[in-house]
This record gives C-alpha cells, sequence and structure tokens, in this order.
C-alpha cells in the first residue's frame, strides 16, 4: 500500500478517534450543546428506525471511515500534508458539516434550529474539527520528515 494512503489512514483514524473521545466526554458531562451525537443523528437519519446497536456500529463505521477517507484524500491531493494544511483540512469538513449535514439533520444552518444564537453546535463542533485536523497534521507532518530522503533536521523532534 502506497505510504501516503496507509498515513492517512491511520492518522485519519487518530484524528477521528480523539475528536470522538473529546465529543463523548463533552456528551456525558452535559458540556455538548448537540441533542445526541451527531454520527448517531446521521445514521439515524439514514437506517431510520433500527435497534441501537445496528446504529451504533454504523455511527462508528461511517465516522471513522469518513475521517479515514478525507486524511487519505488530503494526502492524495498535498504530500507533505503539515499542520497547518491538517487544520485547514479540519475547518473545511467543519464547514461542509455546517452548511450541508445540519441543515439536513433538521438541525440549521450551523445548528441555529437546535440552540439558536450563539449558535454553540457550531462552536463545539469546530474545536473538535480542529482537533482532527491538528492530530491528521502533526501524524502528516511526523510521517513526512520520517520519509524524508535526508532525515529530520539535527535537534528536530520527531
Amino acid at each position: 500500500m502506497e505510504r501516503r494512503i496507509k498515513t492517512g489512514i491511520i492518522w485519519g483514524l487518530l484524528g477521528t478517534l480523539a475528536m470522538t473521545v473529546i465529543m463523548l466526554i463533552g456528551k456525558a458531562t452535559g458540556l455538548a450543546p448537540m441533542p445526541r451525537p451527531i454520527p448517531l443523528a446521521i445514521a439515524a437519519a439514514i437506517l431510520g428506525k433500527v435497534s441501537k446497536p445496528v446504529l451504533i456500529l454504523f455511527a462508528l463505521i461511517t465516522h471513522f471511515g469518513y475521517g479515514a477517507f478525507w486524511a487519505v484524500a488530503a494526502a492524495r491531493v498535498r504530500w507533505p500534508l503539515g499542520i497547518k494544511a491538517g487544520l485547514a483540512l479540519g475547518v473545511g469538513l467543519w464547514l461542509l458539516m455546517q452548511v450541508v449535514v445540519l441543515p439536513l439533520l433538521g438541525w440549521g444552518v450551523f445548528g441555529m434550529k437546535v440552540t439558536g444564537f450563539p449558535p454553540k453546535i457550531a462552536i463545539a463542533t469546530l474545536v473538535l474539527h480542529l482537533v482532527y485536523g491538528l492530530v491528521v497534521g502533526v501524524g502528516f507532518s511526523r510521517a513526512s520528515r520520517e520519509s524524508s530522503p535526508t532525515g529530520p533536521e539535527p535537534g528536530e523532534v520527531t
């Protein structure tokens, strides 16, 4: 498997895991403004009425697959991909969610039908997507340094 694809899958999954853990902590503590985790809401919209285990499994597979897909796509378009590009990827995916996904869920643009103004869902999901982008960017940055023909620069942290 091509190195960029493998790196994209690994760091896309890790970025998605990081944002998911934070999302679940927010939901468990009551800090998350979403009525339900967005991956579950998307899965319910797609599948309709199904058992909770099926819903959760589908949500996890599609959520992590989506995160891995976009990291691979970014690596195919631009290599090496650094932290700034990873953060840009996170912001781009966040914007896609705000103007396409949330309205399709009936939550309105930036989730304002659910939380009104200020758009708390938009702020919370921006933080989550920045975490995703940061993890992907850091991972790709490390991978590109490790694959550099000259190796890391002297004193560079790897």
